[in-house]
C-alpha cells in the first residue's frame, strides 16, 4: 500500500509541476501618431539563464511565434555587437504584410537584453526592444518593452486598433511556448556541467 501511495504522490507532484504555465501579469499596447508601444510582464516557470537563452538567440523565435517566419543570429559588427535578422509576416483582416528587421543586440548576461533595428536595413523607422529578467516566486519575471514605428502603410482608422489587438494576441499565444522551450534547454555555457 505504501508503494502505491508513493507512486500516487509522485504522479500527483509531476502533474502539478507540469500544470505550471506562464502567467501574463500585465500587458499594455498603445499607439501614438504611428508609434506603437507594448509593455508586458510575464512570470515563467523557468530559470533566468533558460529564458535569457530563448530570448537572446533569435533562432528560437520561429518556434514560439507564428508571426516570425525567419530569424537568425548574424556575425558581430565592427564594434563587436551581435547582429540579428527577423522576417515577420502577419495579416490583419484582408491586409497582409511581410516585413524585416536587422539590427544589433546589447546584453547584460541574465539581467537585460536590448535589440535595436537599423532603419537603413529594416522596414521600421525605429524598432527598439528590451527584456529584463528577475527571479520571483520560484520562477522568472520577464518585463518586455517594445517601441516601433513601421515604414509600411497601415490602413487608417481601424488599422491601429487591429495592430494593437494583434500584438496583444500574438504575445499571449507565445508565452506558454516560450516557457516550454526554456524548460527543455540547457543554456549555452552550462552544457556538459
Amino acid at each position: 500500500m505504501t508503494v502505491q501511495r508513493n507512486l500516487f504522490c509522485c504522479l500527483l507532484l509531476a502533474l502539478c509541476q507540469a500544470a505550471q504555465s506562464a502567467d501574463i501579469l500585465s500587458i499594455e499596447v498603445d499607439n501614438n501618431k504611428g508609434t506603437y508601444t507594448l509593455t508586458s510582464e510575464v512570470w515563467f516557470d523557468a530559470t533566468i539563464p533558460q529564458l535569457f537563452e530563448v530570448y537572446r538567440y533569435w533562432d528560437y523565435s520561429t518556434r514560439f511565434s507564428s508571426a516570425i517566419v525567419e530569424a537568425r543570429d548574424l556575425p558581430a559588427d565592427e564594434q563587436g555587437r551581435p547582429l540579428f535578422y527577423i522576417r515577420n509576416k502577419g495579416c490583419v483582416l484582408f491586409f497582409c504584410q511581410s516585413f524585416e528587421r536587422r539590427g544589433y543586440i546589447e546584453t547584460e548576461a541574465n539581467k537585460e537584453l536590448r535589440a535595436f533595428a537599423d532603419p537603413e536595413t529594416s522596414d521600421f523607422h525605429h524598432s527598439n526592444e528590451s527584456w529584463r529578467f528577475v527571479a520571483r516566486d520560484g520562477g522568472t519575471v520577464v518585463t518586455y518593452d517594445l517601441s516601433m514605428e513601421p515604414k509600411f502603410w497601415i490602413p487608417p482608422g481601424i488599422g491601429p486598433y487591429l495592430i494593437k489587438r494583434k500584438l496583444k494576441k500574438n504575445g499571449s499565444e507565445a508565452v506558454n511556448r516560450i516557457e516550454v522551450i526554456a524548460r527543455e534547454i540547457v543554456p549555452r555555457g552550462q552544457q556538459g556541467e
